[in-house]
């Protein structure tokens, strides 16, 4: 079995008395199963309440506790024991809850996947974790090819919600017709509060994806700190989460948030479209729903919207990107809503910056969330002074305690005293308010001064042409660096030559000068990520392929 490589031993990575849990007062026995969450709905009555609804079918509470009683029975009658991974590729289905409790339940710790991963990449994460097995959607199997379960040590896979696509090189089991052969009652394994529960895979922007180690209490936690002082979920709730649930913001929507107050969610498998996105509103009525930015931006512009009664949702949320204050806006225009936007990171499980229902400010990510600590820092590690940008530092008993198996980039992000170095610059109002600034490691010289591509994307990105953009430096013949934007447009662009000046000039009279891209590239759409956040990488790669064969 492979051990992690790791900065300091999980069991006293977080510190159950520290000063951010008791602030929120949280408190959590020694002895934890992240099981609790969707069983204890079980003792408070909750049993015929529906927990999700959607296109794949519904479950009460009490048929997703016996369906995750029989996928733990399952796993365990395969040989598995207590710590053993299993890889998750499994799309927003009833399954996806049912299989990851069940796991959890049983002492087994699943692995969350991108829904695209490649095989090259499948390879990677099974061989990284040391996996013996994979719970894989039906539509999705043909991916395990023999290039995928290469040097891995998976013996088995479960194809859930239908048939294998093609014959897999290894023994494979139809979820369908074997989990109800197993029993539905399952006891909770004795874990530690501190004990591995599931990993999540960061999204791999700079080399190899890193396995994100997260705890048993760290959902719990979630739910106490964002959940209960943002959204205030009741019974009654019905959460409608567009980003999916291998995606650690899509995860609390639909899974700790909801389960924790007894609400329902709905799950929406297949890819989002605007369409299927409205029907949903339209049939299952949603009192809170999750979005992105790049979501918004399409449902705004969608001819289905002005169709679409929205009357229902009572919370919209954003996060993973910044929002303009255009979007924010035009949302409002739309459905009388102003979208209530956040941030947080894989590392620490959910969001730790938000801004709150009736105080926002758009185009920040909004005020610390109660329950974890924030501090800005220079490159040295030296806390700025009030009112100057820095790095951001994050504290929180959700954070994680490693990278699986990579020790270096443990020591870079995760630091004494539980604190994690995000590598992004903010900057603080004098209401708390924070505003995103760009990564500390995109400093570039710019006609001998030093600029911040993400400060000239987000100022492009308030000017009513643009729909959205990206903006990154890129190297001149001459070795100079210059700045490139890539600009969807709001309407079609008659005069790319005069758009391009109009947008030059605004950045110059809004910023300074020197900033301004000197390159101006009109598209249809910009790339995006499994979890609908824009794909910087494809994109770069793409442009640099172009100028090569240029």
């Amino acid at each position: 079995m492979t051990t992690p490589s790791i900065a300091h031993p999980i069991d006293d990575a977080i510190p159950s008395d520290s000063a951010a849990a008791q602030e929120i007062g949280f408190s959590i026995a020694e002895r934890y199963n992240a099981s609790e969450i969707l069983f204890r709905n079980l003792a408070n009555g909750r049993g015929e309440r529906l927990a999700v609804i959607g296109p794949a079918g519904s479950r009460t509470y009490a048929q997703l506790c016996s369906d995750a009683g029989r996928w733990g029975n399952l796993f365990l009658s395969l040989g598995l024991v207590r710590g053993d991974r299993v890889l998750f590729t499994l799309d927003d289905t009833p399954v996806f809850p049912a299989a990851f409790f069940g796991a959890v339940r049983a002492g087994l710790v699943p692995l969350l996947t991108n829904l695209l991963s490649p095989p090259d990449l499948l390879q990677f994460y099974l061989a990284d974790s040391g996996a013996k097995l994979a719970v894989v959607e039906a539509a999705l199997s043909d991916k395990f090819s023999a290039l995928a379960l290469n040097n891995t040590q998976v013996d088995t896979l479960i194809v859930a919600n239908g048939e294998a696509k093609a014959a897999l090189a290894v023994r494979t089991i139809a979820a369908d017709a074997e989990v109800s052969r197993f029993p539905d009652k399952i006891e909770a394994v004795d874990t530690h509060r501190n004990e591995m529960a599931f990993w999540m895979y960061s999204s791999g922007s700079t080399g190899r994806p890193k396995g994100v180690v997260h705890l048993q209490h760290d959902m719990l936690y979630t739910e106490r700190a964002y959940s209960r002082n943002i959204l205030k979920l009741g019974a009654n709730d019905i959460c409608l989460s567009v980003p999916k649930m291998f995606f650690a913001y899509g995860f609390g929507n639909s899974i700790t948030f909801p389960f924790c107050a007894g609400a329902a969610a709905v799950l929406l498998p297949g890819q989002p479209k605007p369409a299927g996105i409205f029907a949903a509103i339209a049939k299952y009525r949603p009192t809170v729903f999750f979005g992105l930015p790049t979501l918004y931006n399409v449902l705004t512009k969608s001819p289905e919207a002005a169709r679409t009664d929205f009357s229902s949702i009572r919370l919209a949320l954003s996060a993973a990107e910044v929002l303009s204050a255009e979007l924010f806006n035009a949302w409002k225009a739309l459905t009388g809503l102003e979208i209530v936007e956040g941030l947080g990171s894989t590392e620490v499980l959910n969001n730790y910056l938000s801004n709150l229902p009736g105080r926002k400010k758009p185009g920040s990510a909004g005020l610390r969330v109660p329950g974890y600590e924030i501090v800005l820092k220079d490159q040295t590690g030296r806390e700025v002074a009030s009112g100057d940008e820095g790095i951001m530092w994050v504290r929180g008993d959700s954070n994680t305690p490693c990278y699986w198996n990579r020790a270096d980039k443990s020591a870079e992000t995760i630091h004494e005293g539980g604190w994690i170095c995000t590598g992004d610059r903010f900057f603080c109002d004098a209401d708390g308010f924070y505003f995103f600034r760009g990564r500390a490691d995109d400093l570039v010289k710019i006609s001998g001064q030093w600029v911040y591509p993400m400060e000239v994307e987000l100022c492009l990105a308030n000017h009513s042409m643009v729909r959205e953009c990206m903006v990154f430096a890129c190297e001149m013949p001459d070795r100079r660096m210059t700045l490139k934007a890539f600009v969807v447009a709001n309407g079609k662009v008659h005069d790319p030559e005069l758009a391009t000046r109009t947008l030059q000039d605004y950045v110059k009279q809004k910023l300074l000068p020197h900033k301004y891209p000197r390159s101006i590239e009109f598209l249809d759409d910009l790339p995006k990520t499994g979890t609908g956040k824009i794909d910087r990488q494809a994109l770069l790669r793409k442009d640099h392929q172009k100028q090569h064969r240029g």
